[in-house]
């Protein structure tokens, strides 16, 4: 795709990356199954990329390469927790409230909630936006950010700050034991919630 960027007219970029952002914010918002939500969330993080491959190659790389990482992350303790739909969320910190709290700030920097990582390739676009002379793309950009985080502080909502009214399932859960590597869903947490004070000086 960045090698077929020249190709495309600015304006029809420009407008598969604002559609792309709209419907990946609106078709997220009514949903009840996890991996829709992701899906919603994975087609606005491509009209993100979308929207500044004209202008900044690199930036869509560095979006990709974020995204990447977040969604490892997500998934990652998504099937260690086993939850599939929003309303098992209310029990994951039965089975493991230090992931569960892990998962949360993992799924707002999903969102692109500063200072997490996933603020970083939202703020280079932005400010990439701006410097081409289109601060109106850019402000509807950032509605369909907000649009995004909402569902994604929905889902935290729902797992922090919710208590399952089952008493059986709350505590069953802990005697459980989990054999999976923890190795890479440690790395991928760490570098999905802190790679923001990294910011390469140069895009900036």
């Amino acid at each position: 795709i960045i090698q077929m960027a020249p190709a495309f007219r600015p304006l029809l970029l420009t407008t598969l990356g604002l559609m792309s952002a709209l419907v990946g914010g609106w078709g997220g918002l009514n949903q009840t199954q996890l991996r829709k939500v992701l899906a919603y969330s994975s087609i606005a993080h491509m009209g993100w990329m979308i929207i500044i491959l004209q202008y900044a190659p690199q930036l869509t790389l560095l979006t990709l390469l974020t995204y990447i990482l977040m969604t490892s992350a997500a998934f990652l303790t998504l099937k260690l927790l086993y939850i599939t739909k929003i309303s098992t969320l209310a029990t994951a910190w039965s089975k493991n409230s230090l992931l569960t709290a892990t998962t949360a700030l993992v799924l707002l920097s999903l969102g692109g909630l500063p200072p997490l990582t996933g603020f970083m390739p939202k703020w280079l676009i932005l400010q990439e936006m701006v410097q081409q002379d289109l601060p109106l793309t850019a402000t509807v950009m950032a509605l369909t950010a907000l649009i995004s985080l909402y569902f994604y502080l929905r889902l935290c909502y729902t797992m922090t700050l919710t208590i399952s009214p089952d008493i059986v399932t709350s505590i069953t859960p802990w005697r459980t034991q989990t054999n999976q590597a923890s190795t890479p869903l440690a790395l991928s947490t760490v570098l999905a919630l802190g790679l923001l004070p990294i910011t390469p000086t140069i895009m900036m």
